[in-house]
């Protein structure tokens, strides 16, 4: 199986540790999705949608670890059940507010990406289909909430 990057993400994150860890970190970052022009004819209509998921690839996580501590917890848990970035095949996902779109360029806001991150597809964010009202935390729900992290957008 193989991956081609449909397009790069530009963002004002250059390091690790300024990239906000989660989109409820990044309200007010905002980016810009640049679709490649082979595909630049799929966004057709993406700006009619609030948000939309970006599925990327994390090419700069660093070492696959299958149990870790993930950054909203000190105790290790299995990597599938966190949003780590060090995953066997470092797929990343963010749902992100559709400012505008130009041609094969989208304004995204809430973006928790480093620039230059490979994009690997858009999909529309549904509330109709994507929101569940009873869904589970997981190991999260006994977490109080965590302030932002020290030197984090």
């Amino acid at each position: 199986m193989e991956f081609e990057p449909i397009g790069v993400i530009h963002t004002p994150f250059q390091t690790k540790e300024e990239c906000p860890m989660q989109p409820m970190y990044a309200l007010g970052a905002v980016g810009k999705v640049e679709v490649f022009e082979p595909y630049a004819s799929g966004l057709r209509d993406v700006e009619l949608f609030s948000h939309v998921y970006l599925l990327y690839h994390f090419d700069r996580s660093g070492e696959v670890k299958m149990f870790r501590p993930p950054f909203l917890d000190d105790l290790p848990h299995g990597v599938f059940a966190t949003r780590h970035p060090c995953r066997p095949n470092g797929i990343g996902m963010s749902i992100v507010q559709v400012l505008k779109r130009e041609n094969n360029v989208v304004e995204v806001a809430g973006i928790d990406v480093l620039d230059g991150t490979p994009l690997l597809d858009i999909k529309p964010y549904m509330p109709r289909f994507d929101k569940i009202d009873d869904a589970s935390e997981g190991w999260l729900s006994e977490k109080p909430p965590r302030p932002k992290p020290a030197g984090r957008e």
